[in-house]
């Protein structure tokens, strides 16, 4: 059960990384209202929220927060980069809690609770991107984004 768990966690990495990777350069600054943050800020914002809930509920991890949890960094690149490594992050803080029998410090009954809640919470942030970009007039069509997440999700083949 915890595999498929896991797996789940990694599958929902790999979707908002393809999701990164699909938004054209020039629809990174998109915002679904002047005061929302931006496409760019929404994909290093959900990076931060990953570190504080490690840093806090996992401290033995040594979680160093970035300064600005809204900062996109470097570009696209290094968006996918700080993903793909807070992802690595959580993964083991919650492999490394039921193998020791361990619940989490701070939040969670459970740390099959606090991914659960970072999958929602990346599910509703995903759904923000969408609708900006669809605002922004420049949405991503079923035809491109279904093979980049909902296949990922439903393939029998490990998310392949």
């Amino acid at each position: 059960m915890i595999d498929a768990l896991l797996d789940s966690w990694d599958r929902n990495n790999r979707i908002l990384v393809n999701l990164l990777g699909a938004i054209p350069d020039a629809a990174m600054e998109a915002r679904a209202t002047a005061d929302s943050p931006t496409v760019a800020q929404l994909f290093a914002h959900v990076n931060y929220v990953r570190l504080v809930f490690v840093a806090e509920d996992v401290p033995e991890i040594g979680v160093e927060l970035p300064a600005d949890e809204w900062s996109a960094g470097d570009g696209r690149s290094r968006l996918a980069e700080m993903l793909n490594d807070s992802a690595r992050l959580v993964r083991n803080a919650v492999a490394g809690r039921i193998a020791a029998g361990r619940g989490m410090d701070v939040h969670y009954d459970h740390p099959v609770l606090f991914l659960q809640h970072m999958i929602w919470h990346e599910g509703y942030h995903q759904g923000q991107i969408k609708l900006a970009l669809k605002l922004a007039g420049r949405p991503i069509p079923n035809a491109v984004a279904g093979p980049l997440t909902w296949r990922i999700w439903m393939n029998k083949a490990r998310g392949a």
